[in-house]
Formats: C-alpha cells, sequence, structure tokens
C-alpha cells in the first residue's frame, strides 16, 4: 500500500460519513432552525455573536487542531501505520465526531453553556463543580505548556515571531472590515489571505529577536487582552485567517502525495509497548487525540463555538465536519512520516522530536509539485511555522475557555440575577492567567505532561457521559453516545490506573497523586450519573 491509497480511502469513507452518519446524528437530535440560537437571544457582542458558518469553521478548526493532529500520530506511529490509520479513520466518524457534533448542539440547547451545565442538569450540583474544576485545572495545564512551547518556538524561529504579531494585526483590521465596514466577506477574505502570505513572507526579512522569559510575559499580557477581547475583534477573524494557513499546508501536502506516490516504508504493526509511550491500549488511544477524539474539543465546542453559532444546522459543518477535516490532518502527518524509511523516522523522532519529523516529510511532498518549486528547506520552515501558529491559536482559546469554567464555577444558583465579582471576565481571566504564570515559572509543567494525555481523554469520557443522560432525557436512543462514552471511559481508567502504578514505584508521587484525584473523579461521577440513569428504567427501556 502507498500514500495515495491512505488518502484515497479516507477522502471517500470521510465524505460519505459526513453525508450519511452525519444525517443521522441531525436527525436523532432533531438539529433544525426553528429557533433562534444563543448568539442572537444573547447577543452581547462579547462572547455571544452569530458568525457566517466558514469563519466559524475557521475559528472552530484553528482552535481544537493546535499541534495534535500532528505530534500524536507521528509518535504512534512508532507502534506501526495500521493502528494508527484505523484509530483515525474510524475514531474521527463514529467517535470523535459524535462527541464534537452533540456538545454543540446540547450546549446550544442549553443558552450555549459548557458540559460542566449539562452535567448540572441531568446529574446534579456536585458533577458540574466537579468537571468545571477538573475542565479548569486542565486548561491551566495547557496554558502553561503552550506558553513554554511558543516562547521557546519565537525564542529559536524569530520570523516566526514577527509573523504572528502580524496576523494579530491583521485580525483585527478584518474584524473591523467585516463587522464594523460591513465589506463582503469574499473580498475580506481575498485581501486577507495575501496579506496573511506576505505576514509569512515578512517574517524572513525583519524577525524579532528577544529572549524567551520577555516572550513568556508578553504571551501572558496578550492572552489576557484576547481572552476578554469581543470575539469579532480578534479570535474570529485570527482564527478564520490562521485556518487558510493550514488549509494550505493540508492541500499542498496532499497534492504532493498524488505527485510523490510515496511507498509506506515504516511496519504495518511494530510492537506491543514503546518506551516512555507505554502499551497499545491504552496508550494509542491516549497518544492519538487529535484526529481521533480530544476532549479539548467539547471546550471549545461549548464554550466558544456555541456561542457564535448562527443557526443549528451549521454544526454539522462546524462540528462534524470540522473533526473530519482534522481526522485528514492526521492522516497527512501519518503518511508523513510513514513514507520515510524505518530508520531515518526513529533517528528524527529520538533526535529532534515529531514536529521536525512531520515538517519534513511534508516538505517532501511539496517538493514533488512540479510547478511549485518549493524547496525541502523552505517546505520544512512553512510545515514548521503552521504548527507554531496554531501552538498560540490553541494558547489564547483555551484562556478564554478557562475563563468561562472560572466564572460558570461561581455562578449563584440561587440569585440568577445577582453576579459574584469572581464571575466579572477580567477578575475570572487575571486570576486564570496568573495561576498559568505561575506553573510556567514552577518549573514543574513539563514533568506533568504526561498525564496531560489521560486528563484530555478523560474530559472526552465526561463529556460523553453528560451527553448520554441528555439524549436519554430527550427520550432519543442514545447508544451512539453510550457506546463510545464507555469505551473512552476504559481507556482513560486503564491509563490513569498504569500511570498511578509506574509513577509510584518510581516515586514519582506528585504524578502519582495527580493520577489517583483524576481517576477518582471519573469513577465518582460515573457513579453517579449510573444512579440517575438506572432511576429512568422507563426512558432507558424506550430509548435503547
Amino acid at each position: 500500500m502507498n500514500g495515495i491509497e491512505l488518502i484515497l480511502i479516507a477522502v471517500v469513507l470521510y465524505l460519505f460519513a459526513y453525508k450519511l452518519y452525519g444525517g443521522f446524528l441531525i436527525k436523532r437530535l432533531e438539529v433544525n432552525n426553528s429557533k433562534p440560537t444563543p448568539s442572537h437571544t444573547m447577543n452581547d457582542r462579547v462572547d455571544y455573536c452569530p458568525a457566517k458558518s466558514p469563519v466559524l469553521l475557521g475559528h472552530h478548526f484553528a482552535s481544537i487542531a493546535g499541534a495534535g493532529p500532528i505530534v500524536g500520530p507521528v509518535i504512534a506511529a512508532g507502534f506501526g501505520w495500521v493502528p494508527v490509520y484505523l484509530w483515525v479513520l474510524f475514531g474521527a466518524v463514529f467517535i470523535g465526531g459524535v462527541h464534537d457534533f452533540s456538545s454543540i448542539i446540547a450546549s446550544v440547547r442549553h443558552q450555549s453553556k459548557s458540559i460542566g451545565f449539562i452535567i448540572q442538569s441531568y446529574i446534579g450540583e456536585s458533577g458540574k463543580k466537579l468537571f468545571l474544576l477538573f475542565s479548569w485545572a486542565t486548561l491551566i495545564l495547557v496554558i502553561a505548556v503552550f506558553t513554554i512551547i511558543v516562547a521557546d518556538t519565537f525564542t529559536h524561529v524569530p520570523g516566526s515571531a514577527t509573523s504572528s504579531v502580524l496576523f494579530i494585526f491583521l485580525a483585527i483590521v478584518f474584524g473591523l472590515a467585516i463587522y464594523k465596514f460591513k465589506v463582503p466577506l469574499t473580498i475580506a477574505t481575498i485581501a486577507g489571505v495575501i496579506l496573511l502570505f506576505l505576514c509569512i513572507t515578512a517574517g524572513n526579512y525583519f524577525p524579532i529577536q528577544i529572549n524567551t522569559l520577555s516572550w513568556q510575559l508578553i504571551l501572558f499580557a496578550y492572552i489576557f487582552a484576547a481572552s476578554v477581547t469581543p470575539v469579532w475583534i480578534l479570535l474570529q477573524p485570527r482564527d478564520y485567517l490562521n485556518s487558510f494557513f493550514l488549509y494550505a499546508l493540508m492541500f499542498g501536502g496532499l497534492i504532493g502525495i498524488f505527485f510523490a506516490a510515496p511507498s509506506i516504508n515504516i511496519p504495518a504493526f511494530n510492537s506491543f509497548s514503546l518506551d516512555k509511550v507505554g502499551y497499545l491500549f491504552p496508550a494509542l488511544f491516549v497518544t492519538v487525540a487529535c484526529g481521533a477524539i480530544s476532549g479539548f474539543h467539547s471546550l471549545v465546542g461549548s464554550g466558544t463555538t456555541a456561542k457564535q453559532l448562527d443557526k443549528e444546522t451549521d454544526a454539522h459543518l462546524v462540528g462534524y465536519g470540522g473533526m473530519l477535516i482534522e481526522g485528514l490532518l492526521a492522516i497527512l502527518s501519518l503518511t508523513a512520516v510513514a513514507s520515510m524509511v524505518n530508520k531515518e523516522f526513529i533517528d528524527i523522532l529520538v533526535n529532534k522530536g515529531p514536529v521536525p519529523a512531520f515538517s519534513l516529510g511534508v516538505a517532501r511532498f511539496l517538493n514533488a509539485i512540479p510547478f511549485l518549486n518549493i524547496s525541502i528547506e523552505a517546505g520544512q520552515n512553512f510545515s514548521a511555522l503552521a504548527v507554531s501558529a496554531f501552538a498560540l491559536t490553541s494558547l489564547d482559546t483555551a484562556t478564554r475557555l478557562a475563563r468561562f469554567m472560572f466564572q460558570e464555577f461561581f455562578e449563584l444558583k440561587d440569585e440568577p440575577v445577582k453576579k459574584s465579582i469572581l464571575q466579572n471576565r477580567f477578575v475570572a481571566t487575571g486570576i486564570t492567567v496568573a495561576v498559568g504564570a505561575a506553573l510556567t515559572f514552577s518549573g514543574q509543567t513539563m514533568s506533568i505532561w504526561p498525564v496531560f494525555g489521560s486528563a484530555n481523554q478523560l474530559l472526552a469520557a465526561l463529556a460523553l457521559l453528560a451527553l448520554t443522560a441528555w439524549v436519554s432525557y430527550l427520550r432519543k436512543g442514545f447508544l451512539f453516545v453510550l457506546i463510545p462514552m464507555l469505551f473512552m471511559f476504559a481507556v482513560t481508567l486503564t491509563s490513569l490506573g498504569m500511570l498511578i502504578y509506574t509513577n509510584f514505584i518510581g516515586t514519582n508521587y506528585t504524578l502519582a497523586v495527580i493520577s489517583a484525584l483524576l481517576f477518582a473523579l471519573a469513577v465518582m461521577l460515573g457513579i453517579k450519573s449510573y444512579g440517575v440513569l438506572t432511576n429512568n428504567k422507563e426512558i432507558i427501556k424506550e430509548t435503547v
């Protein structure tokens, strides 16, 4: 089998899945445009603001993608290309797509509140508090880790810093043009994309060279501002324009595969165990998150995306379609490294990391396109810049989402009109950024990273748990969310159990305790939800 066959099978399957299984989800959840969405009924021009579906797809895709669908498949390719390919191929269709689409619709039906609010409605107040606390803590980890990654990238590749800064100013101008001066989206997009690639070129000529600490401080100031700024000024337009960057990378890489016709050189199956990764089960399903399913998606979908959804039917393109596009990116990443000689792949992965391995593979595909004349070096720089740009996107989206979680945690249930000072968006953002900064400067961030994969997938399991409870109350068949939920709980609980054991044996008691707390949280919510569902035996009997 070669790279062309891998891509064609994925494209055909995803097209059929979008039409058929996506259509099934639309019918099962009765998605329609009979009622206005919260982006209209609660429009505050800050967080709730309707966006056209292409713009919202750009924001959503840029936010959920990040480096996840690139790094995960590259690392897991050590197991062999077949396990990764099958997990991405079918996971995106039957698990990740269901998770993302249903999270958006459920949120829209509940005033575009988070999954935590849905847990409160169907499982209980204590369940909501536990979920929000866990989600906020996970997002703090994302903020700290991605701040380090982006600051290091800007320091070592100063041209990417210049391009990213210019992207921000371009996004503000684009947002004003669309929403204030009513420039048609098509005209603004053409001009914006041209200027976007000029920003990339400018980065090569005018690099910003400052040290890592300075970049970290600048990034903390930036994410604070980005979190409290109305979405139409920065978040929507920046992510929309940035999505064209990734679309260009994907399109160029996919076209290049047809010219390069790469053979698949790494083993179809290599090993049941990888050093520093773990056993095939559950490590594969935790390592390859974005591209198949990721709990972070539910936070984006029910956090920022649902607040900008113009009409319910847009969730098909944005939620389900966005997940399938990300799955295709993950398969491109797998193909890029699988086309290398196995020894070369292992050497690059071990000595340089997953992003350089991905960048080299895609650069070779781009180089194979005869009419573009892109050198291997230029292709590597372009690919690496795309990854860093989306790491920055994930960083400021995570900050806004953490602010939402913080505000919702302190909602006054008995006095809905009265608001706590901790619900103020400036206060909530300030505390969130301060805690993220403290973790960043503690020097402990990267040591906690092994737990993050399990925590992220546990978020997915908890989101599917909430969705199962919600759909059961609708008196609808809920096997389409129940089965993915049970599978993800099996994955995360097994993974966390192994982390508890290995870290305790290795005397890394901090990670052992964190893993144990996550495990306990999952079990408590599972037991609580089981009680809720079994108390609705008539509903379960009717729907199943």
